[in-house]
């Protein structure tokens, strides 16, 4: 059995006996009028001894000084003393995080919120050294005149040299204003750039600069329509069409080959597809067909991933497995054989994660033309992926990595292997024979959404780029113009500089603060004083624990704990704290004051309040006896009340604690029974309850009373047994009460007139029947009125029915501007149906004529109803602002013909306003 705690307990006790031992210490110097260096130093509590090992820092011990730091591995949320990592981000973003890793490794792009997709794309562009070099190479004076071109140029010139290890692109994509916070096509987004591009370069008189889309990019095709009649080709099929990608069916395909294939399929056009042929002249059976007639440097595949679903008119991703060759003989597949070899390198795949057509994330991974390196581009991330589209140690058996969800094996082992990446898929190895006999590496993925292909015979040769102080040397025949390179330069200097100050400023905020915990450390070691014979000095405890917890060190502040005549009360020992006076020296440097020595205890303050706890002690016995007359009074056991006061006051009054002198609850017992013409208020008011209280409890009310509010004598006014209630208050009180009464009679007999109305029931209607409408909010308003208990209830009441009704009617047509509510037929009766919803409800003739008595409404302004049953073939259109059907029929018809459909309409006049409704 676990012992039981008994610190808590024994703690109180010990208060306790401390406060006994005061107060007889207080009582003797009352009574003597002396003051000894004993009474000083238990008062004071400095013969208490120095505190070791408090988790908190106690306000009874002058001499202990726990808890003003944490322990030495500890740390707090804030101050000197907080961890150090948040110090250090309090300092704000370090830009030398944001230093470029080497100058061989790529920059990323910030993400702005949903610019992945553009982000990806300008990067497949960058990395292409002949595109780039054709935009670094555009003159100034065209830059100028398409921001787009020159935003792109300024962003491809910071990817190229800058120190950074990623580049904002907010100014080039606000100059293409684009919605930052919109997902976008990436294929959509490199149609409309390459477009926009041509245009701007065209203006330029640098040949590799005009036409370096075009050039790098555009490929030709034919769509061929051949006669199986006459063997001719359509007019049509000598056409070629420009394209800058090939879209590339995935659905049902596994490979890139298969999609070749499908792309280049032929179509046979027959039935009710036929051809007509114009050298026929008739309608013939034909073949159709896509001819391939020359291809760019870079043939972009763009994989056709998402497929339109017509029942629910949205977008499915289709994310089977896909594969591709890292080289692609594409010369047998031209419609003409050609004598060179098209052999190409895979030099980029596009990557979309998700699931939905219209989010996820892009990503791309890209080969660097000058090392063979294939990097992944994840927005500011930028990772080596190594000599693999998917991630270096794809080769190795069961390795993954964290770089991609697609996996490639290589021809060089025989085992299975999966790329490096989280989630990735299994694949398996594969191997195709090219047209020069040498075996092609596959890669797959599940998400690839476009691949990018280089012509082999356009590779250029390893090349470096070094970047050294502020110029910046290229080793591979690109470099940068004049104007660039000396932005570049700046932003390079720029950003050291940055980087410096930033350095320079952690130092000195890290050596500072450690500085200040080694002094802090040393001052509170050295601060206790062990004996009562050593001098000392006070010191605020508030201002020392500031001064152990802040960075920044406040000056010296003793003002708080100085009392009127210069020296230390007794009220502010719990609020000092004993120093040394070798510590007081040290904390002497931060200036201010003032110094309290060892005999600065104020004697003057000392008998003062001696004096208010003797004072006190005898306030407290009175006020203990008034307590027990007071507790007789509210039980109606005293006899001789002389003077009147509140009944409230005084039960309030009672549950208070026993205290040493008057507080400011114990100012006005009579305030709340006195009227504002100073007489005693009336019983019959609200809150003004009262008693009787003999004489000698009424003095002692009103002493408290006076001595905490001198100057309010309103609040304590004095009001015998004898004293006669104020008239005029007696008078309006009284007439007050009549016009209560009547409006409780006048509520009674509306309740009485609409029993249902006021109880909110459902009204059973008749056909053929005479009925009015009202608005439900009204009527809402009118049943809250009538069945309130308060008095005070003007505020509720209901509107003239006059003004009610007027605003159901247009002003132009005098016609019905609300729907009228729908009927419904149950169990031989018809009823609203939706009542408690409908913005109109039915009531009876009766009670319409009651309502305009009673609330100033003229009856032939109501708006009348009748219901009719109509059958469903006559009814074609009924209520709700419709015409209304022009044959009723009766109520008996609708109870025997059960088989024939009939609906209750209502028809209301004045009729509804088709035009306004």
């Amino acid at each position: 059995m676990s012992r039981p705690t008994t610190r808590s307990k024994n703690k109180r006790h010990r208060q306790v006996e401390n406060d006994d031992t005061t107060t007889e210490i207080l009582r003797k110097i009352h009574l003597t009028g002396e003051i000894t260096d004993d009474d000083v130093n238990q008062l004071y509590m400095i013969t208490k001894p120095v505190c070791q090992g408090c988790r908190v820092n106690t306000k009874d011990n002058p001499n202990c000084f726990c808890g003003l730091i944490p322990p030495p591995n500890g740390s707090r949320k804030a101050g000197l003393w907080q961890k150090m990592s948040d110090i250090i981000q309090a300092l704000g973003p370090d830009r030398c995080k944001d230093l470029r890793a080497s100058a061989y490794s790529p920059a990323g792009l910030t993400n702005l919120g949903a610019t992945c997709y553009a982000n990806s794309i300008l990067q497949c562009l960058y990395m292409n050294k002949s595109f780039r070099q054709g935009v670094f190479s555009v003159e100034p004076d065209v830059l100028n005149r398409h921001p787009v071109l020159d935003q792109l140029a300024r962003l491809f010139a910071q990817l190229h040299a800058s120190k950074m290890a990623f580049i904002d692109s907010a100014p080039f994509i606000k100059t293409l204003e684009l919605d930052n916070g919109v997902q976008q096509d990436s294929h959509e987004f490199l149609t409309l750039l390459f477009s926009l591009l041509e245009r701007c370069l065209s203006d330029s008189q640098v040949s590799k600069a005009r036409t370096i889309v075009q050039d790098l990019f555009r490929g030709s095709v034919s769509h061929v329509t051949t006669c199986s009649r006459c063997g001719k080709d359509s007019e049509a099929s000598s056409k070629m069409e420009d394209f800058y990608e090939l879209e590339l069916n995935v659905k049902g395909l596994k490979t890139l080959e298969e999609s070749l294939i499908d792309y280049l399929s032929v179509e046979e056009l027959h039935g009710d597809n036929q051809y007509f042929c114009e050298s026929c002249n008739i309608r013939v059976d034909a073949s159709r067909s896509i001819k391939l007639r020359t291809l760019p440097d870079v043939l972009n595949f763009q994989l056709k991933r998402y497929d339109f679903l017509q029942k629910t008119t949205s977008k499915k991703k289709i994310t089977s497995v896909f594969s591709f060759p890292g080289k692609l003989d594409m010369r047998g597949r031209l419609s003409k054989p050609s004598q060179v070899e098209l052999i190409y390198d895979l030099s980029a795949v596009l990557i979309h994660k998700g699931t939905a057509a219209n989010s996820g994330h892009y990503i791309a991974h890209i080969k660097d033309e000058n090392t063979g390196q294939w990097w992944e581009f994840d927005d500011e991330h930028v990772s080596n992926l190594g000599h693999h589209p998917f991630g270096e140690g794809s080769s190795t058996s069961n390795s993954k990595s964290n770089r991609s969800d697609a996996v490639v094996h290589s021809s060089c082992t025989g085992g299975d292997g999966t790329a490096n990446g989280n989630h990735l898929d299994p694949i398996q190895l594969q191997h195709e024979e090219s047209s020069v006999g040498s075996h092609i590496e596959m890669f797959s993925s599940t998400d690839a959404y476009m691949l990018m292909y280089n012509l082999s015979s356009k590779k250029n040769g390893a090349s470096t780029m070094e970047i050294e102080g502020d110029a910046v040397f290229l080793h591979d025949g690109i470099s940068l113009p004049s104007h660039l390179c000396e932005e570049i330069t700046n932003l390079n200097s720029s950003y050291v500089d940055a980087c410096e100050q930033y350095k320079l400023k952690k130092k000195r905020e890290l050596d500072h603060i450690t500085e200040r915990k080694q002094e802090v450390r040393s001052v509170l070691s050295e601060a206790p004083v062990h004996s009562v014979e050593e001098p000392f000095y006070w010191i605020s405890t508030d201002w020392l624990r500031q001064w152990a917890d802040n960075i920044s060190p406040p000056v010296l502040d003793n003002t708080s704990i100085q009392c009127s005549h210069g020296k230390i009360p007794l009220s502010k020992a719990g609020s000092v704290k004993r120093l040394s006076a070798g510590a007081w020296t040290k904390l002497s440097k931060y200036h201010g004051g003032p110094t309290f020595a060892k005999g600065d205890h104020c004697l003057d303050c000392l008998i003062d309040v001696a004096h208010t706890v003797v004072c006190a002690d005898s306030y407290r016995d009175r006020r203990k006896l008034m307590k027990e007359i007071a507790e007789d009074v509210l039980l109606a056991k005293c006899e001789d009340g002389a003077y009147y006061i509140s009944k409230a006051w005084l039960q309030q009054w009672v549950k208070r604690k026993n205290l040493d002198a008057p507080c400011e609850a114990d100012a006005g017992p009579t305030m709340s029974i006195r009227c504002p013409h100073g007489h005693l208020m009336p019983e019959q008011a609200a809150g003004a309850k009262r008693l009787l209280v003999p004489e000698k409890l009424w003095l002692f009310f009103y002493e408290d009373a006076i001595t905490v509010k001198p100057d309010d004598s309103s609040g304590c006014s004095t009001f015998p047994s004898d004293s006669e209630e104020c008239p005029e208050c007696s008078n309006t009180l009284s007439e007050v009460a009549c016009l209560e009464d009547s409006r409780r009679e006048m509520k009674l007999k509306q309740r009485q007139n609409h029993e249902k109305l006021a109880t909110g029931k459902s009204i059973p209607l008749s056909s053929n029947c005479k009925y009015y409408l009202l608005p439900s909010s009204w009527l809402s308003k009118w049943r809250s009125y009538v069945t309130a208990s308060s008095k005070h209830t003007s505020f509720m009441e209901p509107e003239i029915l006059d003004g009610v009704i007027n605003l159901l009617k247009c002003e132009k047509h005098s016609r019905l501007l609300e729907r009228p509510p729908k009927v419904a037929y149950k169990r031989g009766s018809f009823f609203q149906k939706g009542s408690t919803t409908d913005r109109l409800t039915i009531i009876t003739e009766n009670d319409w004529k009651c309502f305009c008595e009673e609330w100033g409404g003229t009856e032939e302004n109501g708006i009348s109803a009748i219901i009719e049953l109509c059958s469903s073939n006559d009814l074609a259109e009924c209520c709700g602002g419709m015409p209304m059907c022009e044959q009723p029929l009766d109520l008996q018809n609708e109870v025997n013909n059960e088989n024939e459909s009939r609906q209750p309409v209502i028809r209301t006049c004045p009729e509804d306003c088709l035009t306004c409704s």
